[in-house]
């Protein structure tokens, strides 16, 4: 079985899951077959090279028409671009893998998860940080009940790629595009790994949350004369509750100076401690008890998830393996036409979460989330 797949989108993202496809089969060889068969973009020229640099035989401007010529639609646009294509393809019985956040708005993730559920193809989001095998571990220690009962998780992701006024627009900054800034391109990730990793003990119920911008426009040309106003958060932070009983607090920055892409969890329970940073991705601190403090180990055996597709014992993989992790799950998922973790539906519990902490900041309250 060969999947065609389409990819809509080829700038940051599709390099990345293009550049996972391509190593499938030689680390992967029970991955499907894949052909490379389309890219999707607007500009004609940009899009032809890409294509020829990322190994795709055929180009298209318009996603509409190349729906009936594929099996996989990989939806790796901007935010507001998710909705529309990912929903027409679930309809035509494409199946999607969809950039995060699931939607601009929860209206919209509504929708598509909806799609998914009356679609007999397969849906899933691209949360690649549960594709770490040192998040993979750590998941497997908490699921054992080796921390005991979960009391705290912290979670941050900070970056500071915005700290200069002067750093240009990008779609990124528009909430008709994006949706929001910090919270759903950094946050997303942070509350999906606070539920992956907590299983059932992860539903968050309430929240209390707070968004900031620090500049409100910034330049579109190289000369600065001209600007477009910045419409999302450049930081956020949030205190939640887990239905478990947990406490969480949640924190993501553009605008964290020294901090280029430093994401970050730690979950403390009543018989031991953890806590992951994917600045030192192939290491988990562990405290167990009995220890004197936490423990530094290496995810690099063997036995450890994914592990046993690279590298001997004790060479480290970095951040664009994450991709080829998701991808493997996802298309063995398509081709046995089972179930996807993590799904739309997982995509729209975390857009809730997300919602919900921007009607705190509006209303300057805690909100049930429903």
């Amino acid at each position: 079985m060969t999947l065609d797949i389409g990819v809509l989108g080829y700038r940051f993202m599709g390099k990345a899951h293009a550049n996972a496809l391509a190593r499938l089969p030689m680390f992967f060889p029970d991955a499907p077959d894949v052909n490379r068969h389309v890219l999707i973009g607007r500009n004609e020229t940009a899009l032809e090279s890409a294509a020829d640099q990322l190994g795709f035989s055929h180009t298209a401007t318009e996603w509409a028409d190349v729906l009936s010529d594929i099996d996989v639609l990989y939806n790796l646009g901007p935010n507001h671009v998710h909705v529309e294509p990912s929903i027409a393809a679930l309809e035509a019985g494409v199946s999607v893998f969809c950039e995060k956040p699931l939607a601009p708005t929860l209206s919209a993730a509504k929708r598509m998860a909806e799609a998914a559920r009356e679609s007999n193809a397969i849906a899933g989001i691209a949360f690649n940080y549960r594709y770490l095998p040192a998040v993979q571990y750590a998941r497997q220690r908490i699921m054992s009940g080796d921390l005991g009962e979960i009391h705290h998780v912290r979670a941050r992701y900070l970056q500071d790629w915005l700290v200069d006024p002067d750093a240009p627009w990008s779609w990124r900054l528009s909430e008709e595009m994006a949706g929001s800034g910090s919270l759903g391109d950094l946050g997303a990730h942070s509350i999906d790994l606070a539920r992956f990793l907590l299983g059932d003990a992860g539903q968050i119920d309430r929240v209390s949350g707070q968004l900031r911008t620090f500049v409100d426009e910034r330049p579109v040309d190289t000369e600065g004369e001209q600007t477009r106003p910045v419409t999302v958060d450049d930081a956020y932070s949030a205190q939640v509750t887990f239905a478990s009983g947990a406490m969480g607090t949640f924190e993501a920055s553009r605008f964290a100076t020294g901090h280029e892409n430093d994401n970050t969890i730690e979950i403390n329970g009543s018989a031991g401690s953890l806590r992951f940073s994917l600045e030192r991705l192939n290491e988990l601190e562990l405290l167990e008890p009995g220890d004197r403090g936490f423990q530094t180990i290496m995810i690099t055996d063997p036995d450890d998830p994914y592990i046993d597709h690279w590298w001997p014992p004790g060479h480290t993989i970095g951040w664009e393996h994450t991709f080829v992790h998701e991808n493997y799950e996802f298309l063995k998922s398509v081709q046995n036409n089972t179930g996807y973790t993590p799904s739309f539906a997982d995509g729209l519990a975390v857009q809730r979460v997300l919602d919900a902490i921007e009607e705190s900041d509006e209303r300057g309250e805690w909100i049930e989330i429903g």
